[in-house]
């Protein structure tokens, strides 16, 4: 089949499935970069976000819990000032109602058997923390550098998490989660005696996730994805256009016209003549089939005087 298609129809055919090639490949690896890319930027906010209600869970572990701690065993009710984790995400929900840019942002200090049934762990948040537990228990592993990052897509659009492991690194966290027998009276008349307790030294209780929106971030990328695929697209129509005129007017022309002579030359016209233009190999050819005129202008005068 290929046989009977015309040289300039084989060479577009040629082109275009590279060029196909070119700009799937040049997409695959946009796509890529691109993806990194934001990846890292989203990344980066979510650390700072995260460091930052970290640096509100020291400080109330440091300078704020102390001084409630003689409150806790003569107030009625606890005082939930008191914990890093109930600071943590007060002042990240306080973040949220004062500057509506952070409205689809979330934060949740998620735990397998929390005090606050607020902090209860959903399905997603359980797989986190017990990647993490599973993590922790390898030899020599340190829990602070561990952390997980990903997309989620959710009915809202996609969000970014950066989750990170809440271990009890302190005795002291123990009052309140070892024995209810040892925990402050007010915490046991506000929450009851059958949360939150139980946790050991070391051990990976929970998990700090922060999320942040990235359905506009990704669109972005998407639409500068397209836009230099276009972009590329275009510069390859324009040099395949300018491919064919060349092809056309310095190659496929001048063999279509040397072709259609040398079938007049098969016939018996000896009247022909090959033009050449250029001394390339197109120019060669031309000359060569001059030549091959005059030989055989040569040979059948030959042979008419023989006749005669």
């Amino acid at each position: 089949m290929m046989n009977n298609i015309k040289l300039g129809f084989k060479l577009n055919i040629f082109l275009g499935v590279l060029f196909l090639v070119v700009t799937l490949t040049i997409g695959t690896l946009l796509s890529r970069i691109l993806y990194e890319h934001n990846k890292h930027i989203i990344s980066e906010k979510a650390s700072l976000l995260i460091e930052t209600i970290n640096s509100v869970r020291n400080y109330t572990n440091t300078q704020v819990t102390p001084e409630f701690l003689s409150r806790l065993e003569t107030e009625s009710l606890f005082l939930p000032q008191a914990v890093p984790s109930y600071s943590a995400r007060e002042v990240f929900e306080d973040l949220k109602k004062s500057n509506n840019k952070y409205d689809r942002f979330f934060f949740k200090e998620a735990s397998l058997n929390p005090t606050n049934l607020r902090d209860k762990a959903n399905d997603f948040e359980t797989e986190i923390i017990q990647s993490f537990r599973q993590s922790s228990k390898l030899p020599d592993r340190d829990t602070s550098d561990l952390q997980q990052q990903g997309f989620l897509n959710i009915p809202g659009g996609y969000l970014f998490y950066t989750a990170r492991p809440i271990t009890v690194s302190e005795e002291s966290c123990l009052r309140c989660h070892g024995d209810p027998q040892n925990a402050p009276k007010s915490q046991i008349a506000t929450y009851g005696k059958d949360n939150g307790f139980g946790w050991h030294l070391n051990e990976v209780v929970g998990a700090e996730i922060i999320s942040i929106p990235a359905s506009q971030v990704l669109k972005k990328a998407q639409n500068l994805r397209w836009l230099v695929i276009g972009i590329v697209i275009g510069f390859l129509l324009v040099a395949m256009l300018l491919l064919n005129l060349f092809l056309k007017f310095l190659i496929t022309d001048p063999i279509d016209k040397m072709s259609h002579l040398s079938k007049k030359l098969s016939t018996g016209d000896l009247d022909v003549e090959f033009e050449q233009k250029s001394n390339d190999e197109i120019g060669v050819l031309a000359t060569s089939l001059n030549r091959l005129k005059v030989s055989i202008k040569m040979a059948m005068e030959m042979l008419q005087n023989k006749a005669w």
